[in-house]
């Protein structure tokens, strides 16, 4: 087997491994680019949201805290409760005296608002929504998500990344060697790097 086997062979293997992977991209792109308002994670439409229960409750919470800091302060809070961390967590403040703590995962997501002056909690749960699965499937990555498979799966990312860096690498290499598809290949070649050009100075 020469070289030019073994680099279509390694394309073809390397198109149906990441089938699933290009799907799941370009489908869950689909609801990246056009964004509902009404359906944002972090937003308060009560139609979206099953309240789980309401507590009194009193932890302090120092001012201007870093990233980490409140997000270790998120964990004290969810282990207050008792609730598991299946995948990511955090904490963020968007308004004054309230600080909402959530812990979600492709299918679910909680949050636990703290309501700091009235000294009291409530814990909700987000309606399940395509839009919640899909455009977390497309985002999920890195090794900060504190569990083995989430750590696994970034894993999995970065050798995703290099498939397709292979891929059009050896569709390159094969493009190249066809000298019949040259002249038409130069075309779609020129084409996507006008597009890329343009869109990434003009934006």
């Amino acid at each position: 087997m020469n070289l030019s086997h073994t680099i279509r062979r390694l394309h073809i293997y390397l198109a149906l491994t990441l089938l699933p992977w290009v799907l799941m991209y370009g489908i869950s792109a689909i609801p990246i680019t056009r964004p509902d308002p009404q359906d944002r994670l972090y937003g308060d439409d009560p139609s979206l949201w099953t309240t789980r229960s309401e507590h009194p409750y009193e932890r302090p919470v120092p001012n201007g805290l870093s990233r980490d800091e409140m997000r270790s302060l998120g964990k004290l809070i969810l282990d207050d409760f008792g609730i598991e961390i299946q995948s990511t967590y955090g904490a963020y403040s968007l308004r004054r005296k309230r600080l909402t703590v959530y812990a979600s995962d492709f299918w679910n997501f909680t949050r636990l608002v703290y309501d700091i002056d009235g000294h009291k909690i409530k814990i909700q749960d987000k309606q399940f929504r395509w839009r919640h699965f899909l455009t977390g499937l497309h985002s999920r990555g890195g090794f900060a998500h504190g569990t083995v498979l989430n750590y696994i799966l970034g894993i999995v990312v970065d050798l995703v990344a290099i498939g397709f860096l292979l891929l059009a690498a050896t569709g390159i290499y094969m493009w190249w060697h066809l000298k019949s598809a040259r002249r038409w290949g130069l075309v779609a070649l020129a084409t996507g790097l006008l597009s890329f050009t343009i869109f990434l100075l003009e934006l």
